[in-house]
């Protein structure tokens, strides 16, 4: 059986190039989900995915970065399909783990995912702290109104009260007053 899993890593992002691809290539069953692919924390159409695979059968993707962005899960990934008797393919790489040559070019893929992954979290480092130094980067917003549970606390309300009336965390409260 051919079992498709598509995976993009925001909310914003669509799934259908993927869908199409996967049922064109005669995918019996799709799993799908909108999670980031720099870990398999919290993948749980990934889990599912490869808890319904069987022996013979073929999980299918439609790259290798839709599957994993480390060289660590990939491999623990591929592991597991091979521990189940079962194939990985991909649409538009020449991916097969039914060849050796396949198994080599997943490898390679795999190490070079990995590389972009570290080389856009440089870039991004690097933007940050350029804007941080023209003085363009805050940080984000507060969303903890510091004076008003400054204001609070001088009246003499407690902080567990302070959390209650303003609708935040209690951690909050004695963040904005440590702050202080």
């Amino acid at each position: 059986m051919l079992v498709g899993y598509a995976r993009v890593s925001s909310a914003g992002q669509s799934l259908d190039v993927q869908f199409d691809a996967l049922k064109a290539a005669g995918c019996e069953k799709l799993f799908a989900e909108k999670e980031s692919g720099t870990s398999t924390d919290n993948r749980k159409a990934l889990a599912d995915a490869l808890d319904f695979i069987r022996e013979g059968d073929t999980l299918l993707v439609s790259r290798i970065d839709r599957l994993a962005r480390s060289v660590g899960d990939l491999e623990t990934i591929v592991a597991t399909i091979k521990r189940k008797g079962a194939y990985l393919k991909a649409i538009e790489q020449p991916i097969d783990t039914s060849s050796p040559a396949g198994v080599a070019f997943l490898q390679m893929l795999g190490v070079f995912a990995q590389f972009e992954t570290a080389i856009r979290k440089e870039r991004q480092a690097e933007g940050i702290a350029k804007a941080k130094a023209d003085g363009r980067y805050k940080g984000r917003k507060p969303t903890v109104d510091a004076g008003a549970v400054r204001a609070l606390k001088a009246e003499g309300v407690r902080p567990v009260d302070i959390a209650t009336k303003l609708g935040i965390a209690r951690a909050s409260v004695y963040r904005a007053l440590g702050a202080a």
